[in-house]
């Protein structure tokens, strides 16, 4: 039987954290790895020992297997948990852990190879009897290959990285005409995510739900599955809202979804977690889509429906334990709900955002659970993928379940970052998603119009609150501890006050009670500061006592206002910029992150939404296109190059 007493945990952010809590609390020691950006992470700080393990790119770090096991050997590390992502479905780093006797926390290297391959495992699945949908998983690669497929299969389609994962390497094509470019773009994100540049292709379900059993079994021959989870709110084909159970499963269907798994794991003799995922369609047929042969992001709300920690699962299997329950012991017992908060702009296609994280604070109550590795202060980097932590909860039944979701999600003070927040909210209240109506296109079909996605302008309201604060800022560093200080008493103050690209003036005239009148749009709002600090604002808004988290910083201010953060600057003392326009010719970078091809050059001719290069940051390629016809001009940067958010990369002069 394997012994081990050290773990070394081969991953980063919420799972490394996640998965320190369960093997700290079972008496084992933990080692984290870090690359130079995530020194002081908290993945980091929670460990016993941890060891540097290369610059901040993951092919240079997370994705280094000697320098991870080199940790392992240097530490006296006994077993190696790769997460999820990075090595965690890494045939050759399982051989590797084995090789140099470390005991690897997952499936054989032989299963993690064929269920890696979308490919392989496709035809596995079929010949095991696992329903499958129809598509082309063939070995030929060529562009006339898989033309000639596609066009045989029909459109919609979707191509997929055979090695993928995560919605990277897959794309939805809707005709032929878009076939070739969509080709390129996938293979080149699988190519540069999982080193592999190999596609399927498969006939698109016209909105299918996403629902996935987790299945676990361990070295003496017992396999079980612990139910389904409904996965259907995705963005980008990523799934952002998770749920157990699938609110439309039957008793039949999950027998017959959960012995379809079983049978997948059985075709490769699966020890330990998996994840086998279906596609459900609306007639109830359902459809094998991949296995997963590690944990999942999601697993937190499988652990609340059973009762179970599945992390403890996995090492007691690892160990050569055997399962501790038989099928039939299974039970289910309410109903779970998880968002992944992630850094990103859903008003500009879901594109990443970086920065400094300046304010934190998860919701803190019973019956929350939050899922992270964050620290306030940290940076939000370009290097890995951007989901920033999960919040998960239990209730008696599903809406219960959502209730307090949506609470947590509007409680919860992210700041510095912009972030997907708004959207959870919306998407958890809105009326289809209350009744489980709902697919893998609901964002596409319900939130289409750019109001929905973006954030929403301030209210008059919102704006005098910021006012008021930087108005309290202000008198707190002219005269601390001076309560109520200002400037010409009693005459009123102009402001002007940004949020984005858009300025209001407000007027603010302080009462020697300390009442503040602030004059917005027309209103005039009566305010009271009650008590203030550098993190919380007690305040009584036209007789409406509220609270709000703030953070500041010279003429930033964030503040955190229901279901989301605002950022607010104070543009009183600033010049008022000029306006550039998208033809203004000037192509630049949309975030941190790096030049992965250029496919033009200085004195090429290009028409308006031509390809020009494309730029991967948080293991997705973004895209970017010519504003205008015109000629390359100035072309700034070669490609491997790091460019930073909003850097000038080339000019696009127009042709007279």
């Amino acid at each position: 039987m394997p012994t081990f007493s050290k773990i070394l945990i081969a991953n980063r952010g919420e799972i490394a954290c996640r998965i320190q809590r369960t093997t700290q609390a079972l008496g084992y020691r933990t080692v984290a790895v870090y690359s130079e950006a995530d020194a002081d992470a908290l993945h980091v700080r929670m460990a016993d020992e941890a060891v540097l393990i290369g610059p901040a790119p993951v092919r240079q770090s997370y994705l280094n297997p000697p320098a991870i096991l080199d940790a392992a050997r240097r530490t006296g590390a006994d077993a190696i948990h790769p997460g999820y992502g990075f090595l965690s479905e890494n045939a050759e780093f399982a051989r590797a852990c084995s090789e140099s006797g470390l005991v690897f926390i997952g499936p054989s290297a032989e299963a993690i190879e064929l269920m890696g391959s979308k490919r392989r495992s496709k035809i596995a699945m079929v010949a095991a009897g696992v329903p499958c949908i129809a598509g082309y998983q063939g070995g030929a690669q060529d562009d006339d290959t898989l033309r000639r497929e596609a066009e045989r299969l029909g459109y919609p389609l979707m191509i997929k990285a055979s090695a993928g994962g995560g919605g990277r390497g897959m794309r939805l094509v809707q005709r032929s005409a878009d076939l070739l470019e969509q080709l390129r773009t996938a293979r080149s994100e699988a190519l540069h995510g999982f080193g592999n540049d190999e596609l399927i292709l498969e006939q698109a379900l016209v909105d299918p739900r996403h629902v996935e059993v987790q299945i676990f079994g361990d070295h003496h021959g017992q396999l079980i599955h612990l139910g389904e989870r409904d996965c259907s709110i995705q963005r980008r084909h990523q799934k952002i809202i998770e749920e157990a159970p699938c609110p439309v499963m039957t008793a039949e269907l999950r027998q017959a979804m959960g012995d379809a798994a079983l049978a997948a794991g059985r075709a490769v003799k699966y020890v330990g977690a998996g994840t086998v995922e279906f596609l459900l369609a609306a007639d109830g047929r359902f459809y094998f889509l991949e296995m997963n042969t590690r944990l999942q992001v999601e697993h937190p709300v499988t652990e609340l429906v059973t009762g179970l920690d599945l992390v403890a699962w996995q090492l007691d299997v690892a160990a050569g334990l055997p399962l501790p329950l038989r099928q039939d012991q299974l039970q289910l017992r309410g109903h779970a709900m998880q968002v992944r908060l992630y850094a990103e702009d859903p008003g500009a296609d879901f594109l990443p955002q970086t920065g400094k994280l300046v304010g934190w604070e998860p919701p803190d109550r019973d019956g929350v659970r939050t899922d992270h590795g964050l620290l306030e202060g940290q940076a939000i980097t370009p290097f890995y993928d951007p989901m920033l932590g999960k919040l998960i909860v239990h209730g008696a039944s599903r809406e219960e379940a959502r209730r307090k979701l949506l609470r947590a999600v509007e409680d919860c003070v992210l700041l510095g970052v912009q972030s997907n927040q708004r959207l959870l909210a919306g998407l958890l209240a809105h009326p289809r998603f209350v009744a489980s109506d709902f697919g893998t296109g609901f964002i596409e079909k319900h939130f289409t119009e750019p109001a929905a996605l973006r954030s929403a302008e301030p209210s008059a309201e919102q704006l005098a609150i910021a006012t008021a604060l930087f108005y309290h800022a202000s008198y707190a560093s002219h005269a601390p501890g001076l309560g109520g200080w200002r400037n010409n008493a009693g005459a009123a103050l102009h402001y002007r006050i940004g949020v984005g690209e858009h300025d209001w003036p407000l007027t603010l005239a302080a009462e020697t009670d300390g009442t503040l009148n602030i004059g917005c749009a027309g209103q005039l709002i009566e305010l009271q500061l009650l008590d203030v600090d550098r993190h919380g604002a007690t305040l009584i808004v036209n007789g409406i006592r509220q609270h709000h988290d703030w953070r500041l910083d010279g003429v930033d201010l964030w503040l955190s206002t229901r279901p989301g953060a605002m950022h607010f600057q104070d543009r009183t003392r600033a010049a008022v910029a000029s306006k550039t326009t998208i033809s203004d010719g000037m192509l630049r970078a949309p975030m941190d992150g790096a030049i992965v091809e250029v496919l033009v050059s200085e004195g090429s001719t290009v028409r308006q939404g031509q390809l020009l290069m494309v730029l991967e940051a948080m293991k997705i390629e973004h895209p970017l296109k010519a504003g205008i016809d015109g000629v390359v001009r100035q072309l700034q940067v070669s490609q491997g190059e790091q460019v930073k958010n909003r850097q000038v990369l080339l000019q696009v002069e127009t042709a007279h």
